[in-house]
């Protein structure tokens, strides 16, 4: 039975010339121009710092990074090694690094060399955050210079603390590596997200729904019918991202493809799901459309696409998290940039799981037929 109702939902949707150029079109646009006029707006940096030296210089410097209004000091972690695992579980963007002998090389008239690393997978938020850091650290090094008596330096070159800036994850700073992954979360929630949303009800007004109510067909195959044709569609939809990401930018994943297929898997189910929940309440295709559209906007704005989650205020972060576009931004980005694997991204296969299991069987209940 389920095999007709498919079929039949194929049919109806390509008997529409305009919905099948939509769905190859639009990915096309949005991959081509939005990656090019995204921007950023960047604060709340959250900064570690690997003190090694524990000296009085030191320790004032941790103090005045960290009465810096660009800076949330985070954590003093013991190693670089700890404070790089912080930076890939997404609890730190930038980690500074003093090396030992940090006061006895400023007092011995030497440049001590500190680390600025920062987590490059958003591009503009490492670059300014480096940026940020070397300023702080320059009116230090101003700072200690005044505090000096001018004859200790007679005959010495004044010291200045040398800083040495590493990018991790996206040398180069190319703000599309971080934006074009997020964007095609973006498309399959718009497209997959959409289409559902209008099909009960556009058969509604049709009238073709009684038809189907007055079937044997019990609800769970009804709303799995419309359901998996745009599953299929998402798959086909990400792959075309997938092309035009290599053909235009030149941006491959630096892990599996795998891995992002299984986690959209998991995706469609919540965004086509929650689509035709909101059709199953809708009465017409306007109401249909402007709810749709609503719930659209908030998701996608609250998903880290263009605004950092960690920039938000608290109460908006608190909210991103019944957010499925939230996980599947981050897992998108996490495989592209970092390479990671599908056991570092268990979590949110959790959570995506969690909110499919929500959506579809909401769909199902919400799903009114008489017999």
């Amino acid at each position: 039975m389920i095999k007709y109702l498919i079929e039949k939902e194929f049919k109806q949707l390509f008997r529409n010339s305009f919905l099948p150029k939509l769905i190859f079109i639009f990915p096309c646009m949005i991959m081509i121009l939005m990656p090019w006029a995204a921007n950023l707006e960047i604060k709340n940096i959250n900064l570690n710092i690997v003190d090694n030296d524990h000296s009085v210089l030191s320790r004032r410097l941790v103090a005045k990074i960290g009465a810096s209004t660009y800076f949330r000091l985070t954590a003093l972690p013991d190693t670089y090694g700890e404070a790089l695992l912080s930076v890939e579980a997404g609890s730190a963007d930038v980690i500074l690094e003093i090396p030992h002998d940090f006061e006895k090389d400023w007092i011995d008239g030497k440049a001590p060399r500190l680390l600025v690393a920062a987590n490059a997978v958003n591009g503009t938020k490492g670059s300014l955050g480096g940026s940020y850091l070397s300023s702080i650290i320059s009116d230090y090094a101003r700072e200690l210079q005044s505090e000096s008596p001018v004859k200790a330096w007679v005959g010495r070159a004044l010291p200045r603390i040398a800083v040495s800036t590493r990018n991790l994850y996206n040398p180069t700073l190319n703000y599309k590596l971080f934006m074009v992954p997020a964007l095609m979360v973006m498309l399959l929630t718009l497209i997959c997200g959409f289409l559902p949303a209008l099909n009960v009800v556009g058969e509604k007004e049709a009238g073709t729904i009684e038809q189907i109510n007055v079937t044997p067909v019990n609800k769970f195959t009804f709303i799995a019918a419309k359901l998996i044709p745009y599953w299929l569609i998402g798959f086909v939809v990400l792959t075309i991202c997938f092309v035009l990401a290599w053909l235009l930018y030149g941006i491959l994943p630096a892990g599996h493809f795998l891995t992002i297929y299984i986690f959209a898997l998991v995706f469609l189910p919540v965004v086509s799901g929650f689509g035709l929940v909101i059709s199953n309440h809708s009465a017409t295709l306007q109401q249909a459309m402007f709810v749709m559209w609503f719930f659209m906007l908030v998701l996608i704005l609250m998903s880290g696409l263009f605004t950092p989650i960690h920039s938000m205020p608290e109460w908006a972060q608190w909210i991103t998290c019944v957010n499925p576009l939230r996980y599947f931004v981050d897992v998108m980005r996490t495989v592209y940039l970092r390479g990671g694997g599908f056991s570092e991204l268990l979590p949110q296969l959790a959570v995506l799981l969690g909110f499919a299991f929500v959506a579809n069987l909401w769909a199902v209940k919400s799903y009114r037929k008489s017999s």
